[in-house]
């Protein structure tokens, strides 16, 4: 089995700071692109952030500048770092993953979701 474990959330005020991490844990051959969605209540899932095993990121127009993702393939983790935060980041934060199970070689690949963590800006 594969499990991703989220931490980091809380009540930060307009302006403050938050880290999140998401660990990955399990029977993990590889992880390929690893996201971080939200969903706001009354709104949509939305994609914050991606990163490839490499390196390379994407990021939602609306929080470019302000957010930086990161992992630790030696880890399983990855990171999201939010700085500059608005009222409007309020959400339940989202890790989510493309992982191949296996030990010694592939087996399947597929799509895993964190349970997701509240990060609630307010004053």
């Amino acid at each position: 089995q594969v499990q991703l474990v989220e931490s980091g959330g809380g009540l930060v005020q307009p302006g403050g700071s938050l880290r999140l991490s998401c660990a990955a844990s399990g029977s993990i051959f590889s992880i390929n692109i690893m996201r971080w969605y939200r969903q706001a209540p009354g709104k949509q899932h939305e994609l914050v952030a991606s990163i490839t095993p490499g390196g390379s990121t994407n990021y939602d127009d609306s929080v470019k500048g302000r957010f930086t993702i990161s992992r630790d393939n030696a880890k399983n983790t990855e990171y999201l770092q939010m700085n500059s935060l608005k009222p409007e980041d309020t959400a339940v934060y989202y890790c989510n993953a493309d992982i191949t199970r296996g030990t010694t070689r592939p087996d399947y690949t597929g799509n895993y979701w964190g349970q997701g963590t509240q990060v609630t800006v307010s004053s």
